[in-house]
């Protein structure tokens, strides 16, 4: 609580205080505050799910991996095999897109490979319908 003080002038009148003594506002605000989080009701948001039994069957085959290097400076490696040009690369990923079972197309940039490389093997993938496609070695850009 404050008070305030005149100067002491010695004029004898007290100054008269102007300013609104606003901490009984804020008790009262508090307390309605209170009040009102104690009436809201606990809102349980649940979702009812159907869950699946027991373990899930074992896949009949391994998936086919299909792997997929950018060097440091640009050279795209198919499997391991050097991928000539962008149009090579695109027949590839054409076949592999063709597959009923599409295989699995892993991409791994080398740390030191200009970004517009990577994006032309994501773009050319997403446009050919490649579905299974991830980025492998992503630990290395962590610092």
């Amino acid at each position: 609580m404050g008070m305030n003080v005149g100067s002491g002038g010695g004029s004898g009148d007290p100054d008269v205080m102007v300013e609104m003594n606003t901490t009984p506002l804020i008790d009262v605000m508090l307390v309605l505050l209170i009040m009102l989080i104690i009436t809201i009701p606990i809102q349980l948001h649940s979702v009812n799910l159907n869950m699946p039994t027991g373990s899930p069957p074992p896949p009949l085959r391994d998936p086919v991996v299909v792997t997929i290097d950018i060097d440091f400076d640009g050279t795209i490696l198919w499997n391991g095999e050097v991928v000539p040009d962008r149009t090579v690369l695109e027949t590839k990923l054409a076949a592999t897109a063709a597959v009923a079972d599409q295989p699995e197309v892993h991409i791994r940039p080398n740390k030191l490979v200009e970004y517009k490389s990577v994006a032309m093997v994501l773009a050319s993938a997403q446009r050919l319908g490649v579905a299974k496609l991830g980025m492998v070695g992503n630990e290395q850009f962590i610092k």
